[in-house]
């Protein structure tokens, strides 16, 4: 038989600087996935009920307030600007949840996403603790950990996931890798040709995120990943396993000369 030729990568390429904070990608991701509500709670956060990605919220959109710096100036009363952001799951190259995984609940998809199968998870939460973007949770009805699928369901209909079809703005685009790429460095050179130099791409190259690899939902943004609750330097913590075990050993070697070391003290002054 002919070889088939393989699924192109698939992601998110998320313009920050053109979301306007109205949430359509959230509603239409609970929808479309039968997520439940967040409790209608007052969180204190302005207008952001959700607060943060989690088990019942796969796409959130962060509502940002940053002081405007003016010349050596201190910002006053109402010298401020907006930032907003659609968070989601980063589907990462190395994907920390899927390594830490004992079960093989979480697993790659032909079109390189990354997807918890609720019916092999068994809720022990390693993934939870192993995300360096504390996008994976547990549900506190069922214990199962849950995430973004990237509408893996609409995908093999041949449609596009939920919150990139419904996004007034476009400021969630979705496609393949090497198109989504082509487009963020388009809007990059535009963006800096205005005079807007702050703005850089996270995670399309790995530049900023070596530890997992490039994501597959990747980002433009217009200040440090910190503002946006972004890890400057996420790291898959199996990756540093190599130089804790090392670590060990060596502190293993030092016990043992302190102890060699003691017990030759002790013989030497019984004589």
């Amino acid at each position: 038989m002919p070889a088939t030729d393989p699924t192109p990568r698939k992601g998110f390429f998320t313009d920050t600087t053109v979301c306007i904070g109205c949430k359509a990608c959230e509603v239409a991701c609970k929808q479309w996935n039968q997520l439940p509500d967040d409790g209608f709670v007052f969180t204190g956060m302005s207008y952001d009920n959700t607060c943060h990605v989690g088990a019942s919220t796969w796409r959130h959109v962060a509502f940002v307030e940053r002081p405007i710096r003016l010349q050596g100036q201190t910002a006053g009363i109402g010298d401020f600007s907006w930032l907003f952001m659609s968070d989601v799951c980063k589907h990462c190259e190395r994907a920390a949840c899927l390594e830490a995984c004992p079960t093989g609940a979480i697993i790659r998809t032909e079109f390189d996403s990354v997807y918890v199968q609720p019916d092999v998870c068994n809720g022990c939460g390693y993934c939870v603790a192993a995300c360096p973007f504390g996008v994976i949770d547990r549900r506190k009805d069922d214990g199962r950990a849950w995430k973004c699928t990237l509408c893996y369901d609409r995908l093999k209909g041949d449609m596009q996931p939920a919150c990139a079809k419904v996004c007034p703005t476009a400021s969630i685009t979705f496609g393949d890798q090497d198109e989504l790429r082509s487009k963020a460095e388009q809007r990059l050179a535009e963006l800096h040709g205005k005079g807007v130099t702050d703005a850089y791409l996270y995670g399309m190259d790995a530049e900023n995120t070596p530890g997992t690899g490039r994501l597959n939902a990747f980002f433009l943004l217009v200040d440090r990943p910190e503002v946006y609750n972004l890890p400057p330097d996420p790291v898959v913590p199996t990756k540093k396993a190599h130089a804790a075990w090392q670590a060990l050993a060596v502190a293993g070697l030092g016990m043992a000369a302190v102890a060699l070391t003691a017990a030759f003290s002790v013989r030497e002054a019984s004589r």
